[in-house]
């Protein structure tokens, strides 16, 4: 990495012709990679359980990811440092998003008023291998759903049935224990009060499939407390 530097400083135009940050990425991803192979190292910076999940991804799919999820570039950007298309960088995430759903299957709590917003969820969420525990309509359904099996990651819109709130829902879950939030929900500004639970994340309406798959999989690769469904033995 230092003689890198060295060679940067002493020929400044073979420093790419991107934003800075991208660039510097660019040119150290041999040694940024290198790095994160290191087993130890992986463990040390985000767990035992993250790591286990890492290391079951491709090198091209954990590079992408992690540039995404932990390095916050956006995928044009991740796209720019592995030299790769747009296209290919969700192509790549998408297959992240599904091995560490295989890896961190967990229950999920629906909380969502509108049914077919309610069967797309489910069906991306079947699709990363979770399973769901129950779909909530309302404040009072959501509360019993989550008492009767305890989630390992809730999804919520704001805005539920009968002019009830799915984020005074949520707070009431939370009083209860500690679960990763996400929420769907075409009022963003309702989170934005700086009085919004924690842990939790957002993904507003109308969203893509790809953008709650990645998100879902960022939630629970990070979450030491997702539950592990064991898996079934024979076929």
């Amino acid at each position: 990495m230092a003689r890198l530097l060295e060679a940067i400083l002493a020929e400044p135009s073979s420093f790419p012709a991107l934003p800075a940050r991208v660039a510097l990425y660019h040119s150290f991803v041999n040694a940024f990679t290198s790095r994160l192979e290191d087993p130890k190292a992986q463990e040390i910076a985000i767990g035992k359980t993250a790591a286990r999940s890492l290391a079951a991804l491709t090198p091209q799919a954990r590079q992408a990811f992690l540039l995404v999820s932990v390095e916050d570039f956006t995928r044009g950007e991740a796209g720019q440092i592995l030299g790769a298309s747009e296209a290919r960088i969700d192509q790549l995430l998408n297959e992240a998003g599904a091995e560490i759903g295989r890896q961190i299957a967990t229950d999920v709590l629906i909380i969502e008023d509108e049914p077919l917003i309610a069967i797309d969820l489910q069906r991306l969420l079947k699709d990363l291998g979770h399973r769901v525990t129950s779909v909530a309509r309302t404040h009072k359904e959501a509360l019993k759903a989550a008492a009767q099996k305890k989630p390992g990651l809730v999804l919520a819109d704001i805005r539920l049935a009968g002019g009830t709130s799915g984020l005074d829902a949520v707070n009431d879950i939370l009083d209860s224990f500690t679960v990763p939030v996400v929420f769907v929900t075409a009022y963003p500004e309702e989170l934005m009060t700086g009085k919004r639970p924690e842990p939790t994340f957002l993904i507003t309406k109308p969203f893509r499939d790809d953008a709650v798959k990645a998100i879902v999989s960022q939630v629970l690769f990070f979450d030491q407390r997702a539950t592990r469904r064991p898996k079934r033995r024979g076929g």
